[in-house]
């Protein structure tokens, strides 16, 4: 191992280390990272670390974070050291990722028409009538193509076996993509000789896949479809993604006020006049869509939206209703989902799960919670969550009054040790983050996956939480053909 990294502790008894084997060596497609590091001083990190920060702030690359006294925006926190997938271990994610996507989306198209999957019984009818985002209006109608979910970011993990786990789907709004993408542009930045060491698959073609999905999707093909993106505004946490990626795009960045629906057609205004809009890349929620629909008090959204989209006129990405599936009751399920739609096993395994709205799990959960991660049906961002080996027990009374009050808005999963991967700290200190990952999976036509993805990376030492709104930050991630 190289001179720089002998200070490092791996732990790879207690954890799965990414880098370091448990016999203490390096996993060979990390050799040659290994090396080039060893080759810099304190001060040649200190120096990346500058140019890493310049093209940070120089780009605007933030996030907020709500609830902080010092102020609403923060640069994204960023480590240098990336992670490295192999190609024969990308090759699995990805066929277990199109498999996912694919089962759940017959789901959904299923649940919003014929519900055979319920008459069948494989999930309890209460489950899904009885989620918050089950939204019965949509019964019957026909997105473009029978697509429901255009872009999807499931969270990966691996236990302390090194298997891959999906953690959770986000079929939502899910974020982080713009992230992906400045990571690698400020990788190749501050370390351009890597760069010539590895064959590392590109991701800098997915704003472009992310616009031919939209344009597939349009339900006009008779012309060249309009795409816009819609953001709730400058004060939303994501609101680098929505400008980077519009702009990456070539494409409207576009909210509620800038938006028009006339005789069942949406519209932007623009300075020629009103122009048609035929897909909208919505990072809005369903609540917030259609004052008349959904929350009367909503500024965020569009009147007579919810019309246009039923009548066919407008296609939205991802659909309205798509929540249901991103429940995290629901995701208990998607093995049974994947065997009942595709015949098929699942490639990628989900964590083991306790649903509280069954009597014998919850008994098992209110029993155990100082060893359970538990969860709310719902909640995003690692709000709503309660890390049992990390909690007091005054938090965890709190918690069992919540689940037994609202048994069917909770889940718990073993706690289980993510992965851990080399990280610096100041610049000079270096000890083992847990990981997860996050790749993007684009479904128009075709499924489509950049290869990579976001490595969010718990930064507060030995805190399994890994979103940025919890003190975490993100490390590039490179698949490189062996």
């Amino acid at each position: 191992m190289s001179r720089f990294f002998e200070r490092y502790e791996a732990d790879a008894v207690r954890f799965f280390d990414e880098v370091i084997s448990k016999e203490g060596i390096p996993r060979p497609h990390y050799n040659k990272l290994l090396h080039r590091f060893g080759q810099f001083s304190i001060d040649d990190i200190k120096a990346r670390r500058e140019i890493v920060n310049i093209f940070f702030r120089n780009q605007g690359i933030t996030f907020t974070v709500y609830g902080e006294d010092e102020g609403v925006e923060r640069i994204f926190p960023f480590d240098l050291i990336p992670r490295v997938v192999p190609a024969h271990e990308w090759q699995t994610i990805e066929k277990g990722l199109v498999q996912r996507i694919k089962a759940l989306n017959e789901f959904l198209y299923d649940i919003y028409h014929t519900q055979k999957i319920l008459k069948d019984k494989i999930i309890p009818p209460e489950l899904i009538l009885g989620s918050q985002h089950f939204r019965r209006e949509f019964v019957g109608v026909n997105p473009p193509l029978g697509i429901y979910i255009h872009i999807t970011g499931s969270d990966i993990i691996r236990d302390g076996a090194g298997n891959y786990l999906v953690l959770e789907d986000n079929l939502r709004t899910p974020s982080g993509v713009s992230y992906m993408l400045q990571n690698r542009q400020a990788m190749k930045r501050a370390f351009p000789v890597l760069f010539d060491k590895y064959k590392i698959r590109p991701i800098e073609n997915y704003p472009q896949e992310l616009l031919r999905t939209l344009q597939e999707i349009s339900p006009d093909s008779r012309r060249e479809p309009n795409v816009v993106v819609l953001t709730p505004g400058i004060y939303n946490s994501a609101y680098f993604e929505h400008s980077f990626l519009a702009r990456q795009m070539g494409v409207e960045l576009t909210e509620g006020k800038d938006l028009v629906v006339n005789d069942n057609k949406v519209y932007t205004r623009t300075t020629r006049g009103l122009e048609r809009v035929d897909v909208i890349y919505r990072r809005v929620d369903d609540a917030f869509l259609d004052p008349l629909v959904f929350r009367p008090d909503s500024k965020l959204g569009v009147a007579g939206l919810v019309n246009a989209y039923r009548k066919g006129n407008v296609t939205l990405a991802n659909a309205i209703g798509t929540g249901v599936a991103d429940d995290k009751v629901i995701y208990s399920f998607v093995p049974a989902i994947i065997k009942y739609y595709l015949g098929e096993d699942p490639i990628l395994q989900n964590v083991p799960t306790w649903l509280a709205s069954n009597p014998s799990d919850l008994k098992y959960i209110l029993e155990n919670l100082g060893s359970l991660v538990v969860k709310a049906a719902n909640e995003s961002g690692g709000y709503g969550m309660l890390v049992g080996p990390e909690s007091t027990i005054e938090q965890q009374e709190t918690f069992a009054e919540m689940i037994v009050a609202n048994p069917r808005n909770y889940i718990a999963q073993p706690t289980i040790s993510l992965s851990r991967h080399p990280s610096f700290f100041n610049d000079t200190d270096l000890w083992g983050c847990h990981i997860d990952l996050r790749p993007y999976v684009l479904y128009g036509k075709t499924v489509t996956i950049v290869p990579g993805g976001l490595t969010r990376v718990a930064l507060k030492r030995g805190s399994l939480v890994v979103n940025s709104s919890q003190g975490g930050g993100s490390k590039d991630t490179w698949v490189v053909d062996e």
